[in-house]
């Protein structure tokens, strides 16, 4: 999960590379939601799995 995280925050990158107007502003926009919506469900997955007595990594 946190492997899309980062490319949806590559992709915001991107997006303001090329300015933040119009499609890529939208891009931007949604990439950064879910860059926080993936990084949440993986922070989520470790706890998960260390309440579990899993190892973490």
């Amino acid at each position: 999960m946190l492997g899309w995280a980062l490319v949806f925050f590559v992709l915001a990158l991107v997006a303001a590379a090329f300015g933040f107007g119009g499609i890529a502003g939208a891009s931007a926009s949604i990439a950064q939601i879910l860059f926080v919506v993936f990084l949440v469900l993986t922070v989520l997955a470790f706890v998960v799995r260390a309440v579990q007595g899993r190892s973490v990594l």
